[in-house]
């Protein structure tokens, strides 16, 4: 029997409890148009936008039947005063209700867990003994810091995020020398600069994050930390690939990543 979306959730909130959110997030369903007992078929995405449901709509279109859009971002993050027409959240939450297409967020409570956003960084640039930068339970929490063996220099790391990750522009803190040796790598997916001084008390000489500021990057110097951004969706894309091949394993009839994901960023030159 295929998995129905009450199911699918169920498995997803065993994994991920959306009760681990932080207190500022909004994890959990966006949308809930009537589809529970309906068999999932999942485009997932990191961020709920119009176009990722024009996505779902055309594929609808083509015959499959998407009813969910499970996404990394919240779809509403303050309370809602209106729904009104020309709104993006509104237009997006009319046309899931209008079209029974449920949109469901995975955020923070995602970032803790294993194969979440930070443990998929590790895993794709092949951290060894690996443990959470800031530990919220055992074996889960924010972040990832780990070691690389052999170590590479600092040249070689930035070569392996670039391609592993394929960000439009990397940014990395001033640095004496690219050839130093690297041996200890933190990482967190998103917005992760806050985490600096935790991340610097483990030992880690680099530190791979995104969404970093002017005085974060003085910051990471001061802490002997080569700061490194490659952007917010680089560094959390990965994840949602992850999310489509765990959803698949736990039966859902049909899932795909979103082809219409934006990084809502350009670069000139």
């Amino acid at each position: 029997m295929a998995l129905a979306i009450a199911d699918l959730i169920a498995k997803l909130e065993a994994w991920a409890d959306p009760a681990w959110q932080e207190s500022w997030d909004n994890c959990g369903w966006q949308v809930q148009p009537g589809i529970l007992d309906q068999p999932a078929q999942v485009l997932v995405c990191l961020t709920p936008t119009l176009a990722v449901m024009a996505e779902a709509l055309k594929l609808r279109e083509q015959g499959t039947g998407v009813n969910l859009i499970l996404a990394h971002h919240p779809l509403i993050f303050s309370p809602l005063k209106a729904i009104t027409q020309g709104d993006p959240v509104g237009d997006m939450v009319q046309q899931a209700i209008a079209h029974g297409i449920g949109i469901y967020t995975a955020h923070t409570n995602f970032d803790q867990v294993q194969d979440g956003t930070a443990d998929l960084l590790a895993q794709v640039l092949h951290l060894q003994n690996s443990e959470p930068v800031v530990p919220t339970q055992a074996g889960l929490g924010y972040g990832r810091v780990g070691d690389l063996s052999p170590a590479v220099s600092l040249k070689e790391l930035l070569d392996l995020i670039q391609a592993k990750l394929s960000p439009p522009r990397l940014i990395y803190s001033p640095a004496a020398d690219l050839n130093q040796k690297i041996d200890r790598l933190a990482v967190l997916g998103g917005s992760g600069a806050s985490f600096m001084a935790a991340v610097a008390k483990t030992g880690a000489q680099a530190y791979l994050t995104s969404d970093c500021k002017f005085h974060q990057f003085q910051e990471g110097r001061d802490r002997n930390l080569v700061l490194i951004d490659a952007g917010h969706y680089a560094t959390e894309r990965p994840a949602c690939d992850r999310l489509v091949e765990i959803v698949q394993q736990w039966g859902a009839p049909w899932a795909q990543l979103s082809a219409q994901d934006e990084d809502f960023r350009q670069f000139w030159g």
